[in-house]
């Protein structure tokens, strides 16, 4: 019988970036959110993921403190619990991206991975940290994390996540396929310009270098008052044969369902024999540069 997962990703515009009370920005972005994520297990999704830190704006476009108030501990948070509660009363697993506040003074790129009965499954904390070009300053927020390239088994698939400016970086993908994943996701807050000619070669690459899924999100719109440009939309699946399966509108809030055979996975890599020819003992350079 074929292992058919129903996946979503929701890409969403930032409806009061430009107010100055960041209680009301990041409640607006929830309430935004929820219809959203209902309507994906309206539809059938078994499992779902939001953008990067999807409860707000990217606020790394400028360095200030005051961001800082709005992360949470992961999971014992506000908003992880209520995606827990969430997840539970939709029958639907989530991929949550948020703030983590994991002691005073520190602070994570991080996304919760919950089942479809609510529990906790874990995080996976961002590994590359950009502090480059204006309008990227993440170092400034975010702590490298810390606890590997973890996959989590769910009753639709075991799932992989890399966020973002990682996607540029083969070596973690590369762990998560070893890992095990199947599908990998990667929500990103990505604009026009410097990277998007690579918004649609490198994940293609790394799913058909590593034969899973990849599910691609990125937010749409432009965000005031930095307007560091616009957020380009086109979040999308694509399968293990690197081909891009289901995309996205470039400006528009929508939700992306695909039904994801898992069963390809062993197809493909009956073909091509990555995992058997790869020849670790002589990449000898790699770690250590």
């Amino acid at each position: 019988m074929p292992r058919i997962t129903r996946a979503a990703l929701i890409q969403c515009s930032n409806p009061l970036a430009d107010e100055p009370d960041l209680r009301k920005v990041k409640a607006a972005m929830i309430e935004k959110h929820l219809p959203l994520i209902r309507s994906a297990a309206e539809q059938g999704a078994n499992i779902c993921c939001l953008q990067e830190i999807f409860y707000g704006p990217y606020f790394c476009a400028e360095q200030h403190v005051r961001w800082y108030d709005t992360a949470e501990p992961v999971p014992d948070g506000p908003t992880v619990t209520l995606m827990r509660d969430l997840a539970r009363k939709l029958g639907m697993a989530l991929v949550v991206p948020i703030y983590e506040l994991a002691m005073t003074g520190v602070y994570y790129n991080t996304a919760a991975v919950i089942d479809d009965k609510g529990q906790y499954l874990g995080r996976y904390r961002k590994k590359h940290i950009p502090h480059c070009h204006p309008g990227f300053w993440e170092k400034f927020y975010f702590k490298p994390g810390d606890e590997g390239y973890p996959v989590f088994e769910t009753r639709f698939g075991k799932i992989g996540v890399y966020i973002c400016y990682d996607r540029h970086f083969p070596e973690g993908a590369r762990e998560l396929g070893l890992n095990g994943a199947e599908i990998v996701f990667n929500p990103s807050a990505t604009v026009a310009g410097l990277s998007e000619y690579l918004w649609k070669l490198e994940q293609p690459a790394h799913a058909v270098a590593n034969q899973y899924f990849v599910g691609a999100i990125n937010r749409v719109g432009r965000e005031g008052p930095w307007n560091i440009g616009e957020f380009y939309g086109q979040s999308y699946f694509c399968n293990p044969r690197g081909q891009i399966t289901h995309i996205a509108s470039r400006d528009k809030d929508e939700i992306v369902i695909a039904d994801l055979d898992l069963d390809m996975i062993r197809e493909v890599r009956d073909v091509w024999q990555f995992y058997r020819d790869r020849r670790p003992e002589t990449y000898t350079q790699i770690a250590g540069k």
